[in-house]
């Protein structure tokens, strides 16, 4: 390429660099970051400064702390190794949160692709071509007066569509926000994800307790139809009384083939969480006792949840989107500007290339814009902002849902603690009253009836309390979901690939 080729390339780029500085407008709204509800509260009742406190299992008292700040890795609260290992497991190995990993790498490099249209577009070719023309032609090559030559041409290119009106600032914006919406996305699945192996780890100890119980229980009355049996054989027992405990056997073995299913459908579900088969679920039993209930339980402020929460903060995304593609929309129906430019060199043989006389360039400019289209763009405009009303709406919506999570959540916490304070009640007196019924029909006071009532009575108080008992342990777990689960306090999650929070 000669050097006067070269300078008209230059003054070409100078010029488009210049039509790119000088495209500062986009056309649309400009997104503006919703304000925070007003309002200063999550329930309608103020919160006590702590819940009841019962001398069992999960009964210890608990603290809101409200304004403070949640832990990053909140499930290490319950002080159980078993759990932050079953945590870490499924961090490691879980293929949804993996999937929704790599929907985010999707989502960046769309971004980056959109980023693209800023910059001019520079292609380089080469043709190469040999050419009969007829004898008689008016104009033969003029070098050499001949018909049939060899033509070889190298060009480059470059082609630039001035963002005049911010078609490609708003196409990109609303890329950029789809992105941080696939990475909220991400942290969702990163919550629910440990809030699902805290719970089903807790349903799991629970249930275990519960099919003790119920094997004590069972134990219990066989001993006692085995009592009565040899009573009956002996004259000393009625029919009906040996009757009646083999009955009330039978219905207490037939509630531990539910148990025992339920164990296992657990045991397969935190192995498919932690990234396993079924048939590799970890065999460790998981004991409830082994938990600490956190005492103190930090309650963001309302102003704060916004800013936190995962699904908040995509529905936020998502609007900012929209309101992107309405200016991607509006731009669409504006002139439209093209500038190409093409500089080479032909020459009849290869070794005649780049030298004088041989090069040649051409600059151009072209201006569309759309005249008639049947409504076609005004519709899409109109659409577009219909979107945004939607995803407004959605969003009011992702707020009011979240507000009322972390409510039911704090209900639940105190409503678990008086609830566990009477099943607790409830077990000591079943007990005591089983305990004295037994003793009674030992010595001829009471009957079996009256015996069957409290071993039911006590049965049923039993399973209760472990149900209320594993119900503190698992709202705790959903009062850190609800309130967002910390991640901005993990330092791969709280800055994005461009190191932004």
């Amino acid at each position: 390429m000669t050097d006067k080729s070269r300078m008209a390339v230059l003054r070409m780029g100078v010029c488009l660099a210049s039509l790119m500085v000088a495209a500062g407008c986009a056309v649309g709204p400009d997104f503006s970051k919703p304000k925070p509800p007003e309002v200063s509260d999550y329930t309608a009742a103020p919160l006590p400064a702590a819940t009841t406190s019962t001398p069992t299992l999960g009964g210890g008292a608990q603290r809101f702390d409200q304004g403070a700040d949640l832990a990053g890795d909140w499930w290490t609260l319950f002080h159980s190794k078993a759990l932050s290992d079953l945590v870490a497991q499924a961090l490691a190995n879980n293929h949804d949160l993996k999937a929704a990993e790599a929907a985010l790498r999707a989502a960046q490099e769309n971004t980056a692709a959109g980023r693209g249209a800023y910059w001019p577009k520079v292609s380089a070719g080469f043709s190469a071509s040999r050419q009969q023309d007829p004898s008689g032609a008016l104009a033969p090559v003029p070098s050499t007066n001949a018909s049939l030559y060899n033509l070889f041409t190298p060009t480059v290119s470059v082609s630039y569509v001035p963002d005049v009106f911010g078609l490609n600032r708003r196409t990109v914006e609303s890329l950029a926000a789809q992105e941080q919406g696939v990475r909220y996305q991400m942290i969702a699945a990163y919550n629910t994800l440990t809030s699902n192996v805290a719970v089903t780890a807790i349903q799991i100890g629970a249930t275990q307790m519960q099919i003790a119980a119920t094997r004590q229980l069972i134990d219990a009355n066989t001993r006692m139809v085995t009592i009565l049996q040899e009573q009956f054989s002996r004259g000393y027992a009625s029919g009906l009384d040996l009757q009646a405990q083999k009955s009330q056997l039978a219905g207490v073995i037939a509630t531990l083939p539910p148990l025992i299913k339920q164990q296992a459908q657990l045991r397969d579900q935190l192995a498919v969480l932690v990234g396993r088969y079924p048939s590799q679920a970890p065999n460790d039993d998981f004991d409830l006792a082994s938990l600490t209930l956190p005492a103190d339980l930090p309650v963001s402020l309302p102003s704060k949840l916004v800013e936190q929460r995962p699904d908040v903060l995509q529905a936020e995304a998502n609007l900012h989107s929209a309101s992107a593609q309405i200016g991607v929309a509006v731009a669409n129906r504006l002139p439209n500007i093209q500038l190409t430019a093409t500089a080479g060199n032909t020459a009849l043989a290869l070794n005649q290339l780049f030298t004088p006389g041989t090069d040649f360039w051409n600059i151009g400019a072209a201006l569309t814009a759309p005249i008639f289209d049947g409504g076609t763009l005004l519709h899409q405009e109109g659409a577009a902002r219909a979107n945004f009303d939607q995803a407004a709406e959605q969003y009011r919506s992702t707020v009011l849902t979240a507000f009322q999570n972390v409510a039911d959540s704090l209900t639940a916490l105190q409503q678990d603690a008086e609830g566990l304070k009477a099943a607790a009640d409830a077990e000591a007196a079943a007990k005591a009253t089983l305990d004295i019924t037994q003793h009674q029909r030992e010595v001829g006071y009471a009957n079996m009836v009256g015996l069957l009532n409290a071993e039911q009575a006590y049965q049923q108080a039993r399973i209760t309390l472990i149900n209320a008992q594993s119900a503190r342990y698992a709202d705790t777990a959903a009062l850190f979901l609800a309130l967002g689960g910390g991640w901005w306090n993990q330092t791969s999650l709280a800055r994005d690939e461009h190191g932004n929070p």
